[in-house]
């Protein structure tokens, strides 16, 4: 009974996306706004298709979450720790002034200082999920502009929680509104940094040795959404779990992994998200005073870029950068939506009231993409990607990435080390993982046979990629994938026998190197040596023999399909290896 409409309404929402989201993107516009539209449309004040869209913003706000912790695992507590500086003075700069600027405007309204101080704080909050977005599509999210506009997004988020108390404290005067006593709450945050710390690499290698990938992608699910609400329960952020939990788990293992399997329900649940901010915009207050909504949303976006470009100039980043960071990041955000609807809950603000902000804020984000376009356009300031640019917070990217880690990848990884050149090493198998850590060495558990695994181990940055798995197939996998994503990338394949050799050169691998063909060589070398033969003819034959093999290798890479043409070749072969043996023999002889 309840599924139809259930389904209607997934229904409405994938066609409205799916025409909706190309449209703008194809406008430059962008995805959000695409996004915004869709739900307008769908929304109670337009075509009405969706009754409750308060409910499927409580259900969508599981996106924010889900992207708070990816961007928690992006960030090590030590490299959280080095920002500290960037995060206190430009987050927090940007955060007070904007409140500075922004209350007085409440206060004239309501006449209550302190409620116009959490509401002058509650605007000052930009979104996360927008500003990110935004700051990937004009490709400055790693650059240090993308990271000072990172620290903002960062110190916001961790001001979220203290404005919800403030909000509770102001309705009961006692309490936070949760009803969860201090030390609770602590407690569960010193449970989940123990358990982070010392049990959680131990449980997922649990569930990786399963090999099943559903599991895997479960237990994912279970560590972001259980912290969550966790921290809900003792009266925290369920934003603030997740970050918590992905800061905790960004130097894990399994780091990865993780980051794979929730990125796409990241995506859909943000997508979602968006749409339900739309749908809950009243659109009958915009009708009924234009000029004085859209005048406000304007303000908002005048006040947040004026601050941003003020302090970022003082921290010496030119006006124009400095312009286009404030931007990005002059809209209301998500958790004023939460902060609203939790101050209008609590009896602390008229409903027309919440209603009027909350169609500032989503004006606010209907405007920004618009406005970085045509600023994009006017100062020519779009940044172009640069080979070590991605989408994560990482120090240095990778120039080489190990595509199995057993005792052949290993042998490479030390060379590297010795040299100090970065590299990430992957391998599946989780046991294998936790023995190599014993020994000092760091290796992530994934499957590089998969796609968004070989994009979240950095392909597309990448210089080299040594392909040292032990299964043909598997091999074979990683090289067609890796062409694909990075044609100019030089690759260095294992080799398990003489056919898998064959399917390597016809990939044109750069480099195949043939399992035990090295070790071979060098034992025949020290047969010929035990036998007589000095250094310098020992070195003369095996150097013959391995261009003639090579030769040979080559010149079946071609036929490896006609098994007639290639035992032709063979016969060939041994007659010209006779001959060989026979000029080595009288060289020996006159010698």
């Amino acid at each position: 009974m309840h599924s139809e409409p259930l389904l209607l309404n997934a229904l409405y929402y994938l066609i409205a996306a799916v025409i909706a989201v190309p449209l703008f993107k194809r406008l430059g516009l962008g995805s959000i706004l695409g996004y915004l539209f869709a739900g307008i449309v769908l929304g109670p004040h337009a075509l009405g298709l969706v009754a409750d869209p308060e409910q499927v913003l409580h259900f969508a706000e599981y996106g924010v979450i889900l992207l708070l912790f990816i961007i928690g695992l992006e960030l090590a507590p030590e490299k959280l720790w080095n920002m500290r500086g960037e995060i206190t003075f430009i987050g927090g700069s940007q955060l007070l002034f904007s409140a500075l600027l922004l209350s007085p405007f409440f206060f004239l309204l309501l006449s209550d200082l302190a409620l116009s101080v959490v509401l002058g704080l509650t605007l000052g909050l930009s979104s996360t999920a927008f500003a990110i977005q935004l700051m990937s599509e004009e490709h400055i999210l790693a650059s240090p502009l993308g990271r000072k506009g990172f620290s903002i997004l960062l110190l916001q988020d961790l001001a979220v929680i203290p404005i919800l108390i403030l909000v509770g404290l102001l309705a009961s005067g006692a309490d936070n509104g949760h009803g969860a006593p201090w030390y609770l709450a602590l407690a569960a945050v010193l449970a989940v940094l123990g358990f982070s710390r010392y049990g959680l690499n131990t449980v997922l290698g649990i569930v990786a040795n399963t090999r099943n990938r559903e599991v895997m992608t479960a237990a994912s699910l279970l560590i972001v959404i259980g912290v969550a609400v966790l921290m809900d329960q003792v009266g925290l952020s369920m934003g603030l779990g997740a970050f918590l939990a992905g800061i905790m788990l960004a130097n894990s293992d399994y780091r990865h992994q993780l980051e794979s399997d929730i990125e796409p329900f990241k995506g859909i649940l943000l997508g979602l998200f968006f749409i339900a901010v739309g749908m809950t915009l009243n659109l009958e207050l915009l009708i009924n005073n234009p000029l004085v909504m859209l005048a406000a949303a304007a303000l908002l976006i005048t006040i947040k870029t004026l601050v941003i470009v003020a302090i970022l100039r003082w921290a010496r980043v030119s006006w124009k950068e400095g312009f286009q960071l404030g931007l990005m990041l002059s809209q209301g955000g998500e958790f004023a939506f939460v902060i609203l609807s939790q101050a209008n809950q609590l009896g602390l603000i008229a409903m027309q009231f919440s209603e009027q902000i909350t169609l500032v804020v989503g004006l606010s984000m209907a405007l920004t993409s618009p406005l970085v376009m045509a600023q994009r356009k006017l100062f020519h300031c779009r940044s172009e990607r640069q080979p070590d640019q991605d989408a994560h917070w990482d120090d240095h990217e990778p120039e080489v990435i190990i595509a199995g880690f057993g005792r052949f990848g290993q042998v490479v990884g030390r060379m590297l080390t010795s040299q100090h050149i970065p590299f990430t090493a992957m391998d599946k198998d989780p046991a294998h993982v936790e023995f190599v850590k014993k020994f000092g060495n760091r290796l992530f558990f994934g499957d590089l046979t998969r796609l968004d695994m070989l994009l979240a181990a950095g392909i597309k940055q990448a210089r080299t990629l040594v392909v040292a798995v032990d299964d043909i197939e598997e091999s074979l996998e990683i090289v067609d994938q890796a062409r694909a994503q990075n044609p100019d990338i030089r690759i260095v394949a294992r080799a398990i026998d003489r056919f898998h050799a064959y399917e390597l050169f016809a990939r044109d691998v750069n480099n195949v190197i043939r399992e035990t063909f090295p070790s071979a060589m060098e034992a025949a070398t020290s047969t010929l040596l035990n036998l007589g033969y000095t250094d310098g003819q020992a070195l003369q034959v095996a150097d013959r023999f391995r261009k003639y093999d090579e030769a040979l290798l080559q010149k079946s890479v071609e036929h490896k399909d006609d098994m007639e043409e290639l035992l032709t070749i063979a016969r060939e072969g041994r007659k010209e290896l006779e001959q060989l043996f026979e000029e080595d023999k009288k060289d020996r002889v006159s010698a």
